[in-house]
């Protein structure tokens, strides 16, 4: 991400955290991020730096003009500012609307991210349908409508089937997971991913959250994957940090070590 582009981004979850917004308002975002996305004419002149601030605002309502005010008003200060990227840009739009949308519903949007993440990768087929270029992006997203089946709450169904409308070149996988640490990061909170052979109990989950939280300074929330190739004890990661436990992690350093 460059320079212009963490500023730029700042300035909008700023306005964002001052808007009063609702489930309409992250539709509308989503829907506009595709919009931008689906034109590099329109992508290109709202990220272009030479164009004025009022220039790139008067497209906004011009193109936007149906959207709420709160919507257009979020656009607007988000395209005056400067990205270091029409990409940047496309994906800080995406990003306030993952924002708008944890910050409207307080459900357990991080939680059935993370299991819908889980079944995607459990489905190989599912995921290279959906991470296609090819394919029209609304019947991805009535895919996904379908196969939650009401499984997940509203505002995670809309979540997930706005993100794969419109993949560019992301595994879906990647995608669900950036969208974990956006909302975590709207509700002040860091996630770790700890992978072990059998379930955690919910007292050790429990454990392992405080642990984690007084090591990084903050609220840590846990998403557990089961993976009996682990062997035994748990592999933890938080963002780029890994702190592997597992019994096959020092088997394998073991390995390592007697064939060099």
């Amino acid at each position: 991400m460059g320079s212009a582009t963490t500023q730029a981004l700042a300035t909008s979850v700023t306005a964002l955290g001052a808007a009063t917004v609702d489930l309409d308002t992250a539709r509308e975002l989503f829907a506009a991020a595709r919009a931008v996305a689906g034109s590099t004419a329109l992508s290109g002149a709202l990220a272009d730096p030479a164009a004025a601030p009022e220039t790139r605002a008067a497209l906004v309502a011009r193109v936007f003009g149906a959207l709420s005010p709160v919507t257009r008003s979020l656009l607007t200060t988000a395209i005056a500012e400067r990205w270091s990227s029409q990409g940047e840009l496309i994906d800080g739009i995406e990003e306030l609307a993952i924002r708008a949308a944890a910050k409207a519903d307080q459900a357990d949007l991080e939680g059935e991210l993370f299991r819908v993440s889980r079944i995607v990768a459990e489905n190989p087929e599912l995921e290279l349908a959906l991470g296609s270029r090819l394919g029209d992006g609304a019947a991805k997203g009535t895919l996904m409508q379908t196969l939650l089946g009401g499984r997940t709450s509203e505002v995670t169904t809309l979540v997930v089937t706005s993100l794969v409308q419109q993949p560019r070149g992301r595994r879906v996988r990647g995608i669900l997971g950036r969208a974990i640490r956006i909302v975590a990061a709207q509700r002040g909170r860091t996630v770790a991913t700890v992978t072990s052979a059998a379930p955690l109990t919910a007292a050790q989950t429990e454990r392992l959250a405080t642990a984690l939280s007084r090591s990084y300074g903050g609220e840590v929330t846990i998403s557990t994957v089961v993976d009996p190739s682990v062997v035994g004890g748990v592999r933890v990661q938080i963002a780029d940090d890994v702190i592997d436990g597992s019994i096959a992690s020092r088997l394998a350093d073991a390995r390592q070590q007697l064939a060099g």
